[in-house]
């Protein structure tokens, strides 16, 4: 192997050693492309992928899900040509229950600072990576120079970062979802009352007391919790879902709740796109 080469197998080594699934990437920071055998998927996949299949494939295909904290599999043959060729290291944050918000500008950091919680921070080549304690799914630009990273991806490896882990908190669950249509505050004019009065959900204690219902019903609910949580999402749309007044604090507080009776995010999307559906919102 080259020096280079040498150099990060070392360094996959070492952060695989601290429980984190690594990969060679190629230059273009991309992983490798999948072997004959593999290709278009023909192997059937990877295990531990979106679509489960039986691929065990001792090569590092399949992109984020050959990731791997096993020293035998990075320093074997399979894996050798592709190190000879690799020009960084990657992870896959999912693997070690991590999410990276990857901010790619110095704008993005500046938002970050002001709306997320403080969390281990590592200096990118444009931005910085933010990681946070839990999984989630990964979702590109969710705004302006921000992706998620974490389940079904890979971030590269650029150091152990500074700072404290932080759960992964509401707000970024929220930008995922802020990604769908179904979840944007309604682009459309605030209704006035039959006197011309101020739409009645801009009073703070009526828009909170219904959010704190719909909480409230999602945490009782002894079972059907996904029948509960639709028909929750369903009722809170109704009630506040055509004048604008839903922010994306709201609903986080929504997911959050549906999330704690063991909904994944994605139920909780899916819920929350057929409730917007089903009522024209």
């Amino acid at each position: 192997m080259t020096t280079t080469a040498n150099t990060l197998l070392t360094a996959a080594l070492d952060v695989a050693a601290g429980g984190l699934p690594v990969l060679p990437l190629r230059k273009g920071k991309v992983p490798f492309g999948n072997c004959p055998t593999c290709a278009r998927n023909a192997c059937g996949g990877r295990p531990n992928m979106k679509t489960p299949g039986p691929c065990a494939c001792p090569r590092p295909c399949h992109g984020w899900a050959a990731a791997t904290t096993d020293p035998a599999v990075l320093t074997s043959a399979a894996w050798a040509r592709a190190w000879r060729g690799a020009a960084a290291v990657a992870y896959h944050p999912g693997g070690a229950s991590l999410t990276v918000v990857d901010l790619d500008t110095t704008a993005a950091v500046t938002w970050a600072r002001e709306m997320l919680p403080a969390t281990r921070t590592v200096p990118t080549t444009r931005g910085q990576h933010w990681i946070y304690r839990g999984t989630m799914r990964s979702v590109n630009a969710v705004r302006d120079g921000v992706d998620l990273k974490s389940s079904m991806s890979y971030a590269r490896w650029l150091g152990p970062g500074t700072g404290t882990l932080t759960a992964l908190p509401a707000a970024v669950h929220a930008l995922a979802v802020k990604e769908t249509p179904a979840v944007r505050p309604a682009a459309v004019s605030v209704p006035t009352g039959a006197r011309g009065g101020p739409c009645r959900h801009r009073t703070p204690a009526y828009l909170e007391r219904g959010i704190t219902m719909a909480e409230q019903t999602i945490t009782a609910a002894p079972s059907a919790v996904h029948a509960t949580v639709y028909r929750t999402f369903l009722a809170v749309l109704s009630a506040h879902g055509r004048c604008g007044c839903l922010t994306d604090t709201h609903i986080a507080r929504l997911f959050t709740a549906a999330q704690a009776k063991g909904e994944s995010v994605r139920h909780c999307t899916d819920a929350w796109t057929n409730a917007r559906t089903r009522l024209g919102v």
